[in-house]
């Protein structure tokens, strides 16, 4: 489902004459993996009891597409959460996700393929301009984006740029949200990805929508990222 050829070479770095940057493809392996994750998450996510408290609007709040994002070690959860709750309350036509273009970004590519994501491969450290023009095309096409706006590598629950120039180009809103689990294991990676356990409780908060005018200036992008960042700590419980 990607839009990118296939391709096992290693990225590209880019060159100084502006040429573009091939991402990671997904080897075999990593395909292999992916299944057997996405098989294991919707078994247990089947289990989890989820509880939702909307602060966003829904449906008056956000019609059409919209950015949508959530702390880097909250994506377990994320998309089944999209799927149950917010695809059927606001029908788009899919969804687009930010995933970075280096080795570890194809696994998780892989994985969104699975799951019928388009994942659109950059980061702020490799490809971002790229991915965010590609992005902006899927908002033009009437899909749903995602992001989470502290990845790929950190700080954790730090709101990076990237979010807001990705509003500032589409118009979409950004949606926040997060979740609480009441049963679940932390990785000791630079997240603390917190994988759900079964039959755990899921505390689903969807926070208020934050819009990004396109003539906003520096100072403006700055309160909003803010502002966005304010946002997901407040509707986020560790």
């Amino acid at each position: 489902m990607s839009s990118w050829p296939e391709n096992r070479a290693p990225a590209r770095r880019v060159k100084p004459n502006g040429g573009l940057v091939i991402p990671n493809a997904p080897r075999w392996h990593q395909r292999a993996g992916a299944w057997v994750v996405v098989v294991l998450v919707r078994l247990v996510a089947r289990t989890v009891r989820y509880h939702y408290r909307d602060q966003s609007g829904f449906p008056d709040g956000v019609a059409g597409p919209a950015i949508y994002c959530a702390w880097h070690n909250r994506l377990p959860l994320c998309l089944e959460v999209y799927r149950a709750y917010i695809k059927p309350r606001n029908q788009t036509a899919g969804l687009a996700a930010m995933v970075s273009a280096s080795k570890d970004g194809a696994f998780l590519a892989s994985i969104l393929e699975s799951l019928n994501v388009q994942p659109v491969r950059g980061s702020s450290s490799r490809r971002g301009p790229q991915a965010l023009l590609e992005l902006t095309t899927w908002a033009e096409r009437g899909y749903d984006l995602a992001i989470t706006p502290d990845g790929p590598r950190g700080p954790r629950y730090v709101v990076q740029e990237g979010v807001i120039s990705l509003a500032q180009l589409t118009g979409l809103p950004i949606v926040p949200g997060s979740y609480h689990l009441n049963w679940k294991v932390r990785l000791k990676s630079w997240d603390r990805l917190q994988i759900p356990l079964p039959f755990a409780r899921c505390n689903f908060i969807v926070g208020r929508p934050v819009r990004v005018p396109r003539e906003a200036s520096d100072a403006q992008r700055e309160e909003l990222r803010l502002e966005l960042e304010r946002t997901l700590k407040a509707i986020t419980q560790d």
